[in-house]
């Protein structure tokens, strides 16, 4: 074992220990030196410029027990990642406790796959960090896909906690602040509504958005007042608008679960029967009277026929009148008709 040891040991060396005197270095020996030097240069420099762009985050996520291989942080860069991104957001889940399964939990390769899908990796972190705290099943696909379909997650999570209220009608994308309907007896009924909403995470993605819950509940509300047989009746129980609504399970294939439909605001319109009654009976009135008007030009026009054929009779009459000389004068040339003698 000792004369394996001394084997390594460079032989000037290993003569100053033998107390004999240090033979004179040979060329391979200066070369070697040489070499081993440069190599030596060449591991600090590599060493220094490590530690100088990843030293500092490398030692951060050694002490928040998310170990990391500093290769990987310098191949991090090498595919156009910033590792900076990537090791926060490892930290936080780590601190979390959140995605610690090594097969669908959270790993480095992992969030660099969805960095350079173009999604946004601290906002994913923070929504699975968010649900976890909440008891909302969310794993890192899911939240994944979430932020790639182009939803904010994040939020999408925070409404879950905390159900977000939508004005029905929604004043900043349309021009009436109120939703008109009209009972059964003509009278207008004028409603604004507010509708309380979570959101499904289950069906986010690909699931309809708040407009389609805004329409949705807009038709519930004009369908549920048409079909009372008095305003009076919505008036005194507004809140059968809002059973008749949430009955008809308006949130059916969209990003959002109703929690409830509340009816903020409900005033009184115009009678729009009475009024359809009034345009109805100014419209018969017309009606009857553009009937008596054609009726009178008929008879105008049947009195005009008639006086044009009386006309013509006596014109008939007149051409008969003047054939009674000529036919007596006829007769009296072939002795047909004679005048009898005086006395």
């Amino acid at each position: 074992m000792t004369l394996t040891l001394l084997s390594w040991v460079p032989g000037p060396l290993l003569a100053q220990i033998a107390g004999q005197p240090a033979a004179a270095p040979t060329t391979t020996q200066n070369v070697l030196s040489v070499v081993l030097a440069l190599a030596a240069l060449v591991a600090f420099v590599v060493l220094a410029v490590f530690l100088f762009n990843y030293g500092k985050l490398w030692l951060q996520a050694y002490t928040s027990n998310a170990p990391v291989n500093p290769f990987t942080m310098v191949f991090m860069s090498l595919r156009q990642v910033q590792p900076r991104i990537i090791i926060d957001a490892l930290i936080q889940a780590k601190q979390a406790g959140v995605g610690s399964d090594p097969a669908t939990g959270i790993t480095t390769r992992r969030l660099e796959a969805h960095y350079l899908a173009g999604g946004n990796v601290q906002r994913v972190i923070s929504a699975i960090i968010a649900a976890h705290r909440a008891d909302i099943d969310l794993d890192f696909d899911r939240a994944a896909a979430i932020d790639l379909a182009g939803r904010d997650v994040l939020d999408a999570v925070k409404t879950s906690v905390y159900p977000k209220v939508i004005d029905c009608p929604d004043p900043l994308k349309s021009p009436k602040t109120t939703l008109s309907a009209v009972a059964k007896n003509g009278v207008e009924l004028k409603v604004r509504a507010l509708v309380t909403v979570r959101t499904n995470l289950h069906q986010l993605i690909g699931g309809a958005t708040e407009e389609t819950i805004i329409a949705r509940v807009g038709e519930g509300i004009i369908t549920a007042i048409g079909s009372a047989a008095d305003h009076q009746q919505v008036m005194e129980n507004p809140d059968r608008i809002s059973k008749a609504v949430l009955n008809r399970e308006l949130d059916a294939h969209t990003a959002f679960e109703i929690v409830s439909i509340d009816i903020a605001d409900i005033d009184i319109g115009e009678n729009i029967g009475a009024r359809l009654q009034a345009d109805q009976a100014e419209a018969d009135t017309r009606k009857a009277q553009a009937l008596a008007e054609q009726r009178r030009a008929n008879a105008i026009a049947r009195e005009q026929e008639m006086k044009a054929e009386v006309a013509l009779k006596r014109g008939e009459v007149v051409l008969a009148e003047a054939e009674v000389p000529r036919a007596i004068a006829e007769a009296f040339r072939k002795g047909n008709l004679t005048t009898l003698p005086r006395g």
